[in-house]
């Protein structure tokens, strides 16, 4: 990268680092059960909620004991079941439509980071009927309260619950953007591990990797808090203790609860010192492929930490201090790696390959340059790249 535009990149993270300490961020009150959600609204006055979700959740009956609490609550519910994997704006406009006819006031988003992204999204077409989605992509274009917004995960890892960032993918072009402002962190999240019981094991394990994403790539950037950096620590160590457990032993409910509350820290972690290159790429991957972004996230981790090489050793040997993989008698580098080895050897412990099978080579230089603009500047990572080296990593994915 040449010297200016490393320049600029390093003063507009510097600028964002310095005013983060009186950036409205808040962090979500925790709900327990169905019944804070039924006192919650009627305290707020809200009579009539749109329930985003997918239509597996809803087949399933997992919304089911919602519907009927708020039912009893003379709450009335309107589904909006037609959430799909990496969420579209035409996802959002349908939302919009119904939210609208059916005259809802409040929203529950119910599900994975797909259905809260979609939510999130809805919202903010809500409060900007004249500013369209593509127009809110970036940084703070929403600037507006939204409607009460409760964030249920069914899974542990996006922590799409606690984040100021909505993922959505255009409809025509497939391009993947993310919108960011402080309107869209929910207001409230509910945190019921029963819910998380029967995910089928390769969502619990591609998730519970999203999250430990989140959580490392947020601890070695450049932009951390004491804050930030003990939630990411805190996360980290709770998945390395937890996650292979939930996946082994689904029906593990202490397990389940740990991951749910590491997903949360983790996304409290990174919605303040953002992501890095991991998920640029990712999300260039899911753009173009579909591919789902846990498993892109768990695949592409060790191979970028590597790429960064002695600039995310020491970090990544405090991290695997804390997480108890090795004593200070170990060296700085030595326990850097043993700690990406850690990495690799969970993903293999539950089936997560090294590739991505649907990424064709003639499309890694289009990728490459994807993920590039949307990392730079605005990611705050260990060292900047082009998207000409951002290529070798596509290359190291390839079946």
């Amino acid at each position: 990268m040449n010297i200016f535009k490393k320049l600029y990149c390093r003063i507009y993270q510097g600028i964002f680092r310095l005013i983060l300490p009186i950036l409205p961020y808040r962090e979500p009150k925790i709900l327990k059960s169905n019944n804070d959600i039924s006192t919650l609204l009627k305290e707020k006055k809200i009579d009539n909620v749109m329930l985003v979700t997918d239509k597996t959740l809803k087949s399933i009956g997992l919304t089911k004991s919602l519907e009927e609490n708020l039912t009893l609550s003379n709450i009335k519910v309107v589904v909006f079941s037609d959430v799909v994997a990496n969420p579209t704006t035409q996802n959002v406009e349908d939302g919009l439509k119904l939210y609208k006819k059916q005259l809802c006031n409040g929203l529950i988003a119910f599900g994975g980071g797909s259905s809260m992204d979609c939510a999130k999204a809805i919202g903010a077409r809500i409060v900007k009927p004249k500013k369209s989605l593509s127009k809110m992509k970036g940084l703070l274009k929403i600037c507006k309260k939204l409607p009460l917004l409760i964030a249920i995960p069914t899974t542990a890892g996006t922590g799409s619950e606690t984040t100021l960032a909505a993922v959505i993918t255009d409809s025509v072009t497939r391009h993947k953007y993310a919108i960011n402002d402080f309107s869209l962190i929910p207001h409230f999240a509910m945190l019921d591990a029963t819910l998380t019981i029967n995910l089928p094991k390769f969502v619990t394990a591609t998730t519970g990797m999203d999250a430990l994403t989140h959580a490392i790539e947020s601890y070695i950037g450049r932009s951390t808090t004491k804050d930030t950096r003990k939630n990411a620590l805190e996360a980290t160590k709770l998945i390395f203790e937890n996650l292979y457990e939930a996946y082994l032993h689904g029906e593990n409910l202490k397990a389940r609860q740990n991951m749910l509350l590491a997903s949360y820290k983790a996304g409290l972690a990174f919605t303040k010192s953002y992501v890095g290159y991991v998920h640029a790429i990712a999300h260039s991957l899911g753009g173009k492929y579909n591919v789902a972004h846990g498993l892109a996230n768990a695949v592409i981790l060790p191979i970028m930490l590597k790429k960064y090489n002695k600039a995310v050793y020491k970090k990544l040997y405090k991290m695997a201090l804390y997480v108890g993989l090795i004593d200070e008698k170990v060296g700085v580098e030595e326990g850097a790696l043993l700690f990406i080895e850690k990495i690799e050897e969970l993903n293999k412990k539950m089936n997560i390959g090294n590739t991505i099978k649907e990424l064709k080579k003639e499309d890694i230089e289009n990728l490459a340059r994807t993920a590039e603009k949307e990392g730079n500047p605005l990611y705050p990572v260990p060292v900047l790249y082009t998207a000409k080296e951002l290529e070798d990593v596509y290359y190291k994915l390839l079946v």
